[in-house]
């Protein structure tokens, strides 16, 4: 996964290379909007995303470092991060990925985190970010807006082998009519703090407009992984602008349905599901 942020390359022969406190010669923040700082006695940690603030479903973050005292970020960084789930009875995380450099010299670091759930009046999120300088360890934690989204984009459920899964809607940001590449993921729950990537299952889809009869679209390709650990692309196909219902099956690697029905005359969604309407 990494951001669209590449300018043209006679700029990359021109650019020298950048100190701390210098721009890259590469925007790493090309499309990007800063929606927070988090900031203790050393340093203020920038956080940025693409379309907006956090919601409920799957989000990419980037962020940088920034030193109080120089007002220059710091690029040599390990960093890693803590979403944590604050609700009456008990506290849970997340799917998360690890953070890690957009690029060897440059400012930003980035990762995702899908929210399952979003926040209401008595239950947050918050944030934990550990980050390492030079051998020294630091920490930071904030609460952070976590609104529901407008329409479903991630679904949390129990297969039919008692485990229970988070599957989340990561691609188009912005469908088209026409075949689309499609990007999801799935994860599942070990513990109420690890949320492990699922990895050679299947997850297909059948994408309905129920306004107009229910009708689907050709040249769907169900959602596969191509690499261990990362997510899962295929096509999909939407014929005319409106509301869609993209119909989810979670297949295993035996090729078992997990969860999720085919739709037919007399089943016409499916348990699990994605929303887009654009």
């Amino acid at each position: 996964m990494k951001f669209l942020r590449i300018l043209p390359l006679v700029l990359l022969t021109i650019l020298a290379s950048c100190s701390n406190n210098e721009e890259p010669a590469v925007d790493e923040l090309y499309g990007l909007s800063k929606i927070k700082e988090i900031t203790n006695t050393t340093h203020t940690i920038e956080l940025y995303k693409h379309m907006g603030g956090l919601e409920q479903g799957y989000n990419e973050i980037a962020l940088k470092i920034k030193d109080n005292t120089t007002n220059q970020y710091i690029k040599n960084a390990t960093v890693t991060w803590t979403p944590v789930m604050h609700m009456a009875m008990m506290n849970h995380s997340c799917p998360k990925s690890p953070v890690t450099k957009v690029s060897t010299d440059g400012l930003v670091y980035e990762g995702y985190i899908v929210f399952q759930m979003a926040q209401n009046a008595t239950e947050y999120w918050d944030l934990k970010i550990d980050y390492t300088i030079n051998g020294t360890s630091y920490t930071m934690t904030s609460v952070i807006d976590v609104p529901a989204s407008a329409k479903q984009r991630v679904t949390t459920f129990t297969g039919s082998d008692g485990v229970r899964y988070i599957a989340a809607y990561v691609d188009p940001h912005h469908p088209k009519v026409g075949v689309n590449d499609m990007v999801a993921g799935v994860w599942k729950m070990q513990d109420m703090m690890t949320f492990p990537v699922v990895d050679n299952y299947k997850l297909k889809i059948d994408p309905r407009m129920p306004s107009m009869g229910n009708h689907s679209s050709p040249n769907n390709v169900d959602l596969v992984q191509t690499v261990a650990g990362d997510l899962y692309n295929g096509k999909l196909s939407l014929t005319m602008t409106g509301y869609w219902k993209i119909n989810l099956q979670l297949l295993n690697a035996a090729g078992t349905v997990l969860k999720g029905e085919t739709i037919t005359d007399a089943v016409p969604a499916s348990s699990i599901y994605f929303e887009i309407e654009f």
